[in-house]
């Protein structure tokens, strides 16, 4: 029954972040999702999808803006 509550979670959410971040590959956002899930659960938090998603959606613009700016050729 866990499994099924957290899949119901899960995959609603990555399909959203999905859409809005185009350029992180998909398995890169499934993983983002269950880490933001795990670490709710782990912090004693109702895992609700909605925090799932905010979790997961500060992490995934952290990676966005982390990422160096391309290289201009000279």
């Amino acid at each position: 029954m866990l499994a099924l509550a957290t899949r119901l979670i899960r995959e609603p959410v990555s399909l959203r972040l999905a859409s809005d971040f185009l350029t992180v590959p998909i398995e890169t956002v499934d993983r983002c999702v269950a880490d933001a899930l795990a670490c709710a659960e782990h912090l004693g938090i109702e895992a609700t999808p909605d925090i799932v998603e905010r979790i997961a959606r500060e992490h995934l613009l952290a990676l966005v803006n982390s990422a160096p700016p391309p290289r201009t050729p000279r």
